[in-house]
């Protein structure tokens, strides 16, 4: 089969007294209507579609398909979500439990004799869609009402419902064109936010249950393009947070949510580059603040009645990352992130009511792997358990409840890997490349040791991102077994521009620093082939979004180092994206890639954009992947890509498109749909590696 050409139509821009040539910028379509751009994203579809492979099967043969979350003790009830065989969505659910409210304990266990109640199924909802998210599940505080957002089309653009649990009947209109979260202000009202026309959150919103939409009250516009909001709950359910920010400044405003009076108060003042966070508990806030000095953040606390009188009790340290706090009634706990770890440090309180001036040694929860993955769970304010999900490249996520006051932990949850599935037969590792200016970059490896040589001759996945001070942790994916398993190292290299190392690693990936971000990628591939982990002619790279970016540069700085290249929804016409302030998220974006009105962010922005730098040379196999609905990435930077490497690839390598018309940037809503995807890239990347499509994980 014929790869598709697209026509070319010339397109000139010029700024700075630089042309640029763009012969594909025909296949934009606002609308994505247009016949000519559908038929040829067609194309592309029917080209790649004959490489898609057996491997899903495989990969779905893994799932356990029926199965039930953690229940979440939370007032009288017990709150769980649960699969079901064969369906691709969650049924929410919950159960009585027979002593009523209260803290609970790390060993109990629910009742399942008491009757089941359902309160979503999202299988019945996604029924009529194609696409189909919730983005939000929330309780009222009574126990009575259900609030959830669902996403029908991709776009990130979500309606909300709230019903009634006992009768299931609807109460008062959709809401539209809000963001995916809500809060319960009480048991007859809600908060949430809306988005403008470029898809930014911009009003906070007051609706009394019932009312239509148009009666609300706007708790607050935020009428600076550049600023995002979002909104949360303090852990006592006593107030409700709204932050308006930046990528490097943020403040907080909170609702007391007893008030009679609704209206946001300031909790921290606006102040350019300092940004902050918040929780609560009892007659206090604590506040989470970094500023240029503090870069890595540090804690302060005042009373709530007073806060602007605040008083530091956790202080900056430049090797410490403060990414989170939660506080309970008697405990604050402390998620921290050090030598690229994570860690979680508990604190006593002193008594409600009582003032706090320091905070106690803390207790650190030890953890086994030199490589591993911490998020929160579900927090209950007036309970003294703890629970978090640990996991790592090797170890499937597992869900502990952690006994705050007595330090006993206990797991309550390992997802469980059909298919043979066997731990010990995998290995974890923590690597350290050297970059060019002598900077240390970790890199996170698994690898089955009956099966990886280490001797130079091994197949590796470098998987990378290196933006937005994300942080990519070496958590537990089951699908990469079906790489693993056929003898294939997988590898995460933690580059600038991510998170793992604090603030600076991110700031040091940023604006006119991005290119250190490509240059670690390239230098861990390097690194990995220098010290045999990885064969010279069977690297192989992938990244997703600005991963993908990541991986459209590594193309053009280096394509003679891969084998093979995965980029999913890759953010890769860089310039002429944010020369355009029309497309959404545009502005906001200008403080992590830089302003391309001024000449000197606009040469080094094009320095490095993918679509900027494509010659006429060899490149690898590759693989490209859009979302026609993608409202982060336009499906047609994917498409250009794909258009101009075509024109100029010397080579006979594979390059395929595929652009999925039914999904948005996170590609398709069903959990067997999604793996759809995923088997596709995998199956791509064992061809090209000439590997065979038989599994090894039962030998």
């Amino acid at each position: 089969m014929i790869p598709p050409v697209a026509p070319r139509l010339k397109q000139e821009f010029e700024l700075f007294g630089d042309s640029r040539e763009d012969f594909y910028f025909w296949l934009r379509d606002d609308k994505r209507a247009d016949q000519k751009v559908l038929a040829h994203l067609k194309a592309e579809n029917a080209y790649t579609e004959q490489f898609e492979e057996e491997i899903f099967a495989e990969m779905k043969g893994r799932i356990k398909e029926d199965d039930t979350s953690v229940p979440v003790r939370d007032g009288p009830y017990f709150y769980y979500e649960k699969e079901l065989e064969g369906k691709q969505y969650k049924v929410h659910c919950r159960r009585k439990i027979p002593g009523g409210e209260g803290p609970g304990s790390i060993d109990e266990i629910m009742d399942d004799a008491q009757e089941e109640e359902v309160l979503l199924d999202e299988n019945e909802k996604a029924a009529s869609h194609k696409f189909y998210i919730v983005g939000d599940v929330q309780v009222s505080p009574d126990h009575t009402r259900l609030a959830y957002t669902e996403d029908t089309v991709g776009d990130e653009i979500f309606s909300i419902y709230v019903v009634d649990i006992a009768s299931k009947q609807l109460l008062g209109p959709v809401l539209k064109g809000a963001v995916e979260d809500i809060k319960w202000i009480d048991n007859e009202s809600i908060a949430y936010v809306t988005q403008d026309d470029i898809h930014r959150p911009y009003k906070a919103w007051y609706h009394k249950i019932g009312n239509e939409q148009s009666e609300d009250v706007c708790l607050y516009h935020e009428e600076d393009e550049t600023c995002f909001l979002d909104m949360g709950s303090s852990e006592s359910k006593e107030y409700t947070f709204v932050h308006s920010g930046t990528k490097t400044t943020s403040f907080v405003l909170y609702l007391e949510n007893k008030s009679p009076v609704k209206e946001l108060k300031y909790l921290t003042p606006r102040v350019e580059g300092v940004d902050t966070s918040a929780s609560h508990r009892g007659e206090h806030f604590f506040i989470t603040k970094r500023t240029d000095d503090t870069y890595n953040s540090e804690l302060y606390v005042c009373p709530v009645n007073d806060v602007s009188s605040t008083t530091l009790v956790l202080p900056h340290r430049p090797s410490v990352k403060l990414e989170e706090v939660q506080a309970a009634r008697d405990h604050l706990v402390v998620y921290e992130r050090e030598n690229a770890l994570q860690s979680i440090t508990v604190f006593k309180l002193p008594p409600a009511g009582e003032p706090i001036t320091s905070l106690d040694q803390g207790v650190r929860i030890k953890f086994p792997e030199a490589a591993y993955a911490l998020s929160p769970k579900e927090f209950q304010f007036n309970s003294p358990i703890l629970r978090y999900q640990y996991s790592s490249l090797s170890t499937p996520f597992s869900v502990y409840d952690y006994d705050m006051e007595t330090g006993k932990s206990m797991l309550k949850k390992r997802q469980e890997v059909l298919g043979g599935f066997q731990p010990e037969k995998y290995v974890t590792l923590r690597k350290w490349a050297t970059a060019q200016d002598g900077t240390q970059v970790p890199i996170s490896m698994v690898y089955r040791k009956d099966l990886a040589k280490l001797d130079g001759s091994d197949p590796l996945l470098l998987y990378g991102y290196g933006s937005y001070e994300v942080c990519i942790d070496p958590d537990f994916r089951m699908n990469r077994l079906s790489l693993i398993d056929r003898g294939v190292t997988f590898a995460i290299a933690h580059i600038r521009g991510g998170g793992e190392l604090g603030r600076k690693w991110y700031e040091d990936g940023k604006l006119t620093k991005k290119m250190n971000t490509f240059e670690d990628f390239i230098f861990c591939g390097e690194y990995l082939i220098a010290n045999k982990f990885c064969a010279k002619d069977k690297l192989c790279i992938q990244g997703r979004s600005a991963g993908g970016l990541l991986i459209g540069a590594a193309l053009t700085m280096r394509p003679d180092l891969y084998r093979c290249a995965v980029a999913e929804v890759p953010f890769v016409d860089v310039l002429t994206t944010m020369l355009d302030s029309s497309i959404p998220l545009t502005t906001a974006e200008w403080e992590e890639w830089g302003d391309p009105r001024k000449k000197d962010d606009y040469l080094y922005m094009k320095s490095y954009s993918p679509v900027d730098n494509v010659l006429p040379r060899e490149y690898p196999d590759i693989l490209v992947t859009g979302g026609l609905h993608d409202s982060r990435v336009a499906y047609w930077e994917p498409a250009k890509f794909v258009a101009k490497l075509r024109e100029n690839k010397t080579d006979k390598n594979l390059l395929l498109f595929k652009c999925d018309f039914g999904a948005g940037h996170s590609s398709m809503s069903g959990r067997f749909d999604k793996l759809k995807d995923l088997a596709l890239s995998y199956t791509f990347i064992l061809r090209s590696l000439g590997l065979a499509t038989r599994s090894t994980s039962s030998l």
